[in-house]
């Protein structure tokens, strides 16, 4: 069976975390606390407007989530620092072992997808800076639909752009809401656990497979 893998970027091919050097220099040791809440934010408000129905794009809750972190930490920046932030998030690196396995995975014929709450363009934009937009066959956005996941909506729209059967579809994401997302809408999904102390949501719902790196996912791979 022709089988495609769908990867969330953000979190998953993207290391967002990566941030926090820039965070350093505009809000010293505060930085890693306040990238992780931006970070929290940044979700929270795209769930939010999900559920309202309220769509924004995925750049304007990113910098919605950032005056909130700034107002939370009582820390004024100025409005050419949060565009410098606002911007990082274009030009943010791939986990290490993102390039090679991607390499690996296309040589074997596996139809690659990226599957985003950002814009098309932004991703795009990601994914070329980051050297990697060559692996994949497609950019698919959660704007087309005007939601985010996990709405089932986002999961349709997946299935109906990849032209993928939901037998032959797997999510790729670190993201725990994602992965039950998928789950429930009856995608296959790997959960990319990276670091041991993360914890997947007590939901009685379990990942199709756990791993943690890419070349993992290498080897589960060559098994379907």
């Amino acid at each position: 069976m022709k089988i495609s893998l769908a990867f969330d970027v953000y979190g998953t091919l993207i290391d967002t975390q990566n941030i926090s050097t820039k965070l350093k220099t505009m809000v010293g040791p505060k930085a890693d606390n306040f990238s992780e809440l931006w970070r929290n934010k940044q979700l929270e408000y795209s769930f939010r407007r999900g559920l309202m129905k309220q769509y924004a794009s995925f750049a304007v809750c990113t910098a919605q989530a950032l005056d909130y972190c700034c107002l939370h930490y009582n820390i004024l920046l100025s409005e050419n620092q949060k565009r410098v932030l606002l911007d990082a998030y274009a030009v943010l690196p791939v986990f290490d072992d993102v390039v090679d396995s991607l390499k690996v995975l296309s040589d074997k014929g596996v139809r690659l997808y990226a599957f985003s709450n950002g814009s098309k363009k932004a991703v795009n934009l990601l994914l070329e800076n980051a050297r990697i937009q060559k692996y994949f066959l497609d950019v698919v956005s959660v704007e087309d639909v005007a939601s985010f996941k996990p709405s089932p909506e986002v999961y349709q729209h997946l299935v109906s752009k990849t032209s993928s059967s939901k037998s032959s579809l797997y999510l790729v994401s670190s993201n725990p809401f994602d992965v039950i997302g998928a789950l429930s809408f009856g995608i296959k999904a790997a959960w990319l656990k990276r670091s041991k102390n993360t914890v997947f949501d007590p939901w009685g719902v379990e990942p199709t497979i756990t791993i943690r790196s890419f070349s993992e996912l290498l080897t589960h791979i060559e098994g379907i």
